[in-house]
């Protein structure tokens, strides 16, 4: 069914009330990613009948499906006071998303509309960068304090149960609202009613710091396998949790970051085909223009070899083939140890391993590249003396371009800089030129040039 006819549809549900069928059909749209190009074309009356029929907790749902800048624009066209009570019925930590979205005037336009504690909530995870710990968190947690009893902490529970992201982790702090212990679900349920809760509780708590990337939040949790991690400040009190079903947002997130960057494109912030050709533009020139002057030096090597050139024109026939292989291994190990660090795998001190590793990997391909070559050129009838110069160089420069790809990953995260941006565009244009060194060198002292 095209976008159109769903749209119809929801136009002919909403016209005849029809709540439980509109709830079904926008939830499934939500799950295939098209929730948001369905309900942007409702016209201002629509989107006002729509929040009404479904209410403010369905609807805050169905704006915590969509993308915070959809859903931001959605509620654009409701009533200043009706957007904000939608906003105090979604989850904190998609509320602030959304809020996030809008300009700071707008903002402070709905936040000044809603109850001061929830508005206080939100403006506490605005203040935290998006991408960290405390801007993903939601202060929907259950604590309490040590001196309750176990039958004191499940009336607690009962109590606080709709105001908590989940109730399977109550946290247990101290005056200060310093984190000193947790109690799982089970654990506090099965324990005699009388026991005090600081007998219990586990008080080697696993948490990340507020200010931590929000992918380290989530591999902690998925290493831990939590269904919510505690986030704390520098002093240690607790200030939200981040729970598992934000995981899946975040590495989907960071995924998609690194797949751009390692395609030699900075990360869109918004939907692809919502992006206009001039913001693509931007997203792409600067790595363009950077591997455009790194290029620049490939043509100073041609120019500085031409009488090699001159002299055994059958050089010529293997160049694209030569700095294309180098290119080729060095962007395959890029990809293996970024993704190696996204997930845990690898840390800068297993340097001299993963050096060693490739070193390695990289002789076995490049004898095996070095036979195939090698035989190619007596097809191509240019010599032995050309096919060894040839086998030679692509051994090197494979060797060369799984150490240089291995290398500068853990080196730029070692520097703080994101390795992702050591994208296979750029492992490429820098095999190309050292690669036509190797070459050019390795045929000087084969073939007598120099």
């Amino acid at each position: 069914m095209s976008t159109s006819e769903h749209v119809d549809n929801i136009s002919t549900l909403i016209r005849e009330s029809q709540r439980d069928a509109l709830i079904d059909l926008l939830m499934s749209a939500a799950r295939e990613g098209r929730v948001s190009d369905l309900v942007q074309d409702l016209t201002t009356r629509e989107v006002h009948e729509l929040a009404d029929l479904l209410g403010e907790d369905d609807f805050g749902e169905l704006l915590g499906e969509m993308e915070p800048g959809d859903a931001a624009q959605l509620l654009t066209r409701l009533a200043v006071r009706d957007a904000a009570d939608v906003l105090e019925a979604m989850d904190p930590d998609d509320a602030a998303d959304v809020v996030g979205a809008f300009d700071e005037d707008q903002a402070n336009r709905f936040l000044f509309e809603m109850e001061p504690v929830e508005a206080a909530e939100l403006r506490q995870l605005l203040s935290y960068p998006p991408d960290t710990a405390g801007g993903r968190m939601t202060p929907a947690f259950i604590a309490i304090s040590p001196d309750l009893r176990a039958d004191q902490a499940v009336v607690a529970l009962r109590q606080l149960s709709e105001e908590a992201e989940t109730i399977y982790y109550v946290y247990v702090t101290d005056s200060e609202d310093h984190l000193i212990g947790v109690l799982s679900l089970r654990g506090l349920v099965l324990s005699p009613p009388e026991t005090p809760v600081r007998n219990v509780m586990v008080e080697d708590v696993v948490t990340v710091p507020v200010d931590a990337d929000q992918e380290v939040a989530a591999q902690t949790l998925t290493d831990y396998g939590l269904l919510a991690v505690p986030v704390v400040d520098d002093r240690g009190r607790l200030q939200g949790i981040i729970t598992s079903d934000d995981v899946s947002d975040i590495i989907e997130q960071e995924t998609t970051e690194d797949i751009e960057r390692l395609g030699g494109s900075a990360p869109l912030e918004e939907p692809y085909l919502r992006a206009r050709p001039i913001h693509l533009v931007k997203k792409r020139i600067g790595w363009l223009l950077i591997l455009f002057l790194a290029q620049a030096y490939t043509g100073t090597v041609l120019a500085f070899y031409e009488d090699t050139l001159e002299a055994v024109t059958a050089l010529v026939f293997f160049m694209p083939l030569l700095i294309g292989t180098g290119g080729n291994a060095g962007s395959q190990v890029v990809t293996t140890i970024v993704r190696a660090m996204a997930v845990g795998d690898v840390v800068f001190r297993d340097i001299l391993k993963i050096v060693w590793k490739e070193l390695q990997t990289g002789i076995m391909l490049g004898v095996a590249m070095a036979v195939a070559v090698f035989a190619r050129s007596l097809m191509l009838g240019v010599g032995v003396d050309v096919g060894i110069v040839v086998g030679l160089t692509i051994l090197a420069i494979v060797i060369w371009a799984v150490t240089v790809g291995a290398i500068l990953p853990l080196v730029l995260r070692q520097l703080k800089v994101d390795p992702a941006v050591v994208s296979a565009p750029f492992i490429a244009t820098l095999v190309d030129g050292t690669g036509l060194l190797i070459y050019f060198s390795i045929a000087g002292v084969v073939l007598g040039l120099n």
